[in-house]
């Protein structure tokens, strides 16, 4: 965990910190060159509040104001959220952003792919990693893991504003073409399966209208509250090969509707049967002592 906060903290997305990492050899002076030119000189508040979490100490004082801030502000989730969350498992807080800060995500994420939105045969271009767009910084994408309407909805779930925002990616699902299948993961988990499965939860923001025939998110809504059984249930096969489509919803939403969901649900994209890609953006506030289940399932 301490060093998944680290790239957090330096502003760091994993995928682009392992390809540096792949690529060769690299001394300390150098890595910390490329930091420099990749995400920017870090914020030294930042750097002092993780090394105050490495040392179990008191966040610093700019710290503990901005998270004081956050405990002030009305609720972003109201009670009937908060129940749906409870027994759903997944929530949507909507206009989570400004519109003026959704077109700015969206253009980014148009101009990343290279894509023109009035060309359908722009909307194809090889990505490495399908729909996933590994763009890590920009103004646009700090200002949503910056926004204090989302950090409240994380807080009001996690019980706590001391919180770190994750540094995550962008995604472009592509309307699906003749003759081509759905390559994305469909129902799947990022976490173990392992009991006890650690609280934690994911996020992900629409950067435009995104209907359920779009390329939906999906998911299984209320899984969590038998998975521990089912997998027992499950002896030695494989969880994860077993299908579990026919139990998943769509989740529709507008742009700037952020869907947070808990990980130990079962989800994934879905499909894109419409003539509109699916813009998003990831985005995942944690809590550092949120547990690890070192063994993989």
């Amino acid at each position: 965990m301490a060093d998944n906060i680290l790239l957090d903290a330096l502003g760091l997305g994993i995928e682009q910190t392992a390809e540096f990492f792949a690529a060769g050899p690299s001394d300390f002076a150098g890595f910390c060159r490329w930091i420099l030119a990749t995400a920017g000189r870090p914020d030294p508040l930042v750097i002092a509040r993780y090394h105050a979490a490495l040392d179990k100490a008191p966040p610093p004082p700019g710290i503990v104001a901005r998270l004081a801030a956050i405990d002030a502000m009305p609720p972003s989730l109201d009670a009937d959220d908060l129940a749906h969350w409870e027994t759903q498992g997944y929530v949507i807080l909507r206009g989570a952003i400004t519109p003026e800060e959704v077109q700015a995500a969206a253009a980014l994420l148009w101009e990343t792919v290279g894509a023109d939105p009035a060309d359908p045969a722009t909307w194809y271009s090889q990505r490495s990693q399908g729909m996933m767009v590994q763009r890590f910084q920009h103004p646009a994408l700090d200002a949503v893991r910056r926004s204090a309407r989302v950090h409240k909805a994380f807080a009001q779930l996690w019980g706590t504003s001391d919180l770190w925002p994750h540094v995550d990616r962008l995604s472009f699902n592509a309307p699906l073409r003749p003759g081509r299948s759905f390559a994305a993961p469909r129902l799947h988990w990022d976490v173990s399966l392992v009991p006890p499965i650690p609280y934690g939860m994911l996020g992900v923001l629409y950067l435009a209208d995104t209907a359920e025939d779009q390329g939906a998110f999906e998911l299984v809504p209320g899984f969590h509250h038998g998975l521990t059984e089912w997998v027992a249930s499950l002896g030695d096969a494989d969880p994860r090969t077993v299908d579990l489509s026919g139990q998943a919803a769509r989740v529709p939403a507008g742009a700037g509707d952020l869907i947070i969901w808990r990980h130990d649900l079962p989800h994934g994209a879905s499909p894109n049967t419409t003539d509109r890609p699916r813009l998003a953006q990831y985005v995942t506030f944690y809590s550092a002592s949120m547990g690890v289940q070192p063994e993989w399932r």
